[in-house]
């Protein structure tokens, strides 16, 4: 009996084994497939930590063309299209690391012939509709083809030359393909409380010039106004010295590429600050553009005039602290005693402060003279217009004179 009891035992195991297998065969399989076997987990691992190694980045259009192409050298990041002008270095690394970090979400096909779907086709076809992306600087080529976004996955298709996968990488990987769109825009930002003078020239009409007598006045002085003559809006003139403040190029044209017309068809315009800096400016019209040349310079009489006033106030506020510290002291009062803070250089050692505010200035000067030098600059069309300004522009109209006799002339005939 032991011996039937054992043979069923071994019969039950077996059975139990064979239907544990069967159980794993069906559960394998109900699960899909894998279409294809495991990727790289980010579009360009060449690049994930080798951002700063970069040395160039070229964007490759249908035909493949280069259309952006830059650079980085002594300088920093230039823009060879645009004859070596800065680039703007925020930007292009804001693409590095984007690419440096797609992800890469899901495969796409494989199928050459759908390629241009998502924008991931050879650039070298004439009708190639994405870019390919090219880094100098980290050993061996490093390339990816950039296509179209898809706003439904927040992503962007991409594939690597060469490679038949194409994928859906995250995130929105913008390209831009105009050069212009990579410069530096910066051009200058000297704010209007700054400004003490403002001197608009055009070719035909009297000169505008307007004035401050310290940067504490609430309005600028228009000079020269005839007897008669009144300011249309004094908050508007003021708006004309606010030109250099916050001023982006639209495109900047090197040397050659375009000159300045006939001096009659120049408009110029001269900004003087209350510390010694003098920007000069001429402007003209070319088809829809608005161009611009600008220079500087630091007139150092004004400069150090400026200094000795700013210092010898720094002396009067500091001196008027101690006094104040001094006064709670003796009256004891039962707050704590107001410490002055430490004596300012421009107190403790006015030549030193002088050498410092000069050196700024002298720095100033030469950082906006290499940036205008060699360049006329597109320039929006309301900073030209603000500098395309007469003394007639911002007066009321004359008034008609020929009204008065009209209107004492009719009141006689009523008398009558």
């Amino acid at each position: 009996m032991n011996r039937v009891n054992t043979n069923s035992l071994l019969v039950l195991a077996a059975l139990a084994v064979v239907a544990v297998i069967a159980a794993i065969i069906v559960t394998s399989n109900r699960e899909p497939a894998s279409e294809s076997p495991p990727g790289p987990s980010v579009a360009l691992p060449e690049l994930r930590d080798r951002i700063n190694d970069v040395t160039g980045v070229t964007v490759i259009a249908a035909e493949k063309k280069p259309v952006v192409t830059l650079v980085r050298g002594d300088q920093g990041w230039t823009i060879k299209e645009k004859g070596d002008y800065p680039a703007n270095t925020g930007k292009l690394r804001e693409l590095l690391l984007k690419i440096a970090g797609a992800s890469l979400l899901e495969p796409k096909t494989e199928n050459a012939e759908r390629y241009p779907e998502l924008g991931v086709e050879d650039v070298e076809r004439q009708d190639a509709s994405g870019v390919l992306l090219s880094f100098d600087g980290l050993g061996k080529p490093v390339q990816l083809i950039v296509g179209k976004i898809s706003r439904q996955a927040d992503g962007t298709f991409v594939r690597r030359p060469g490679d038949k996968q194409s994928w859906l990488a995250k995130g929105a990987l913008q390209v831009e393909r105009e050069p212009e769109q990579w410069l530096d825009k910066a051009l200058a930002d000297i704010p209007s409380d700054r400004i003490a003078e403002v001197v608009l020239t055009r070719p035909s009409g009297k000169p505008l010039r307007l004035y401050k007598t310290a940067p504490d006045d609430k309005d600028y002085k228009v000079a020269d106004i005839p007897s008669g003559r009144e300011l249309k809006d004094a908050s508007a003139v003021s708006a004309l010295a606010s030109t250099l403040s916050g001023l982006n190029l639209v495109d900047a044209l090197p040397d050659g590429s375009s000159s300045p017309p006939a001096q009659d068809q120049i408009v110029k315009a001269r900004y003087r600050t209350f510390d010694g800096l003098t920007v000069d400016v001429q402007a003209w019209k070319q088809d829809d553009k608005r161009l611009a040349r600008f220079s500087a310079m630091l007139d150092n009489a004004v400069a150090d005039a400026h200094i000795q006033a700013e210092q010898a106030k720094a002396k009067a506020d500091y001196e008027a602290k101690n006094k104040e510290a001094a006064k709670s002291t003796e009256e004891n009062t039962e707050q704590s005693a107001n410490t002055p803070d430490p004596a300012p250089l421009a107190v403790t050692d006015p030549a030193k402060d002088r050498e410092q505010r000069l050196e700024a200035l002298n720095r100033e000067v030469e950082t906006l003279n290499r940036r205008f030098a060699r360049w006329s600059f597109v320039i929006p069309e309301y900073k030209y217009a603000n500098m395309d300004k007469s003394l007639d522009d911002v007066l009321n109209p004359v008034a008609d004179k020929k009204d008065g006799p009209k209107e004492k002339q009719t009141k006689k005939s009523g008398k009558r």
